[in-house]
């Protein structure tokens, strides 16, 4: 479903909460993003969630603006004005459907939802939205601190160091990495990637422990016990 074509103006003013992205696509950036949602929603904050655009409703359930519009209370079509069905690429999505994203309406629609807000990107910082921009452009925009979640796995350094020199190389304010799923009794390699990518990286490393249920309540205890005031802008 696109957005409405708009004027692509919008009100200069500053958000409070974060740009939460990933090093690809399938890391648990939305169940990174609905812990912190549920996190400020339990402490009696009117959070917002936001995740721009959406592809893959041909895949049906669990989607993921459903999972981010059940913790903070709103309707999945206001967390995700555009939605698309082919699990794509969102630039190829919007052309299947003879269309292209406007983005300023998007940035707008981000902007009139109101603080704290938690915008999940798609995919990874670059993948192409329309013409002139990706995802990185979209958060640097938005001027929101920068939350990438990865996996604690084999081959998570790499794409995780890639990952911040992306952000960095756009000025992007990086507050955190979060690796996803965190096991209850890590192994030898996952304690050293999550070392190695706070060495290396020079960035604050947390963990986001696998949840058996997807509930409000466990997406709201698990996003409580990140250190997450220090991410949002």
């Amino acid at each position: 479903m696109p957005v409405e074509r708009g004027s692509g103006a919008h009100p200069a003013r500053a958000l409070r909460g974060c740009f939460v992205t990933a090093t690809d696509t399938g890391v648990g950036k939305t169940i990174l993003a609905a812990a912190l949602v549920g996190a400020l929603r339990a402490r009696g904050e009117q959070v917002h969630a936001r995740k721009p655009v959406m592809t893959g409703l041909d895949d049906g359930p669990p989607l993921d603006h459903e999972l981010l519009a059940m913790v903070s209370g709103e309707r999945p079509a206001s967390v995700s004005p555009a939605r698309y069905g082919p699990a794509v690429s969102p630039h190829l999505a919007a052309a299947l459907a003879g269309q292209q994203l406007d983005i300023a309406a998007l940035i707008a629609d981000i902007r009139a939802a109101g603080s704290p807000v938690i915008v999940e990107g798609i995919g990874g910082l670059l993948v192409p939205l329309s013409d002139g921009w990706d995802v990185r452009r979209l958060a640097r925009e938005l001027d929101l601190g920068v939350v990438i979640a990865a996996r604690p796995g084999l081959g998570t350094i790499s794409h995780t160091l890639l990952t911040l020199e992306a952000a960095r190389s756009a000025q992007l304010d990086v507050r955190a990495v979060v690796l996803t799923p965190w096991p209850g009794d890590p192994s030898t390699i996952e304690r050293s990637n999550r070392a190695t990518i706070e060495r290396l990286g020079k960035v604050e490393v947390a963990a986001l422990p696998a949840l058996s249920k997807l509930t409000a309540s466990a997406l709201a205890a698990a996003g409580a016990a990140l250190p997450y005031d220090s991410w949002l802008s």
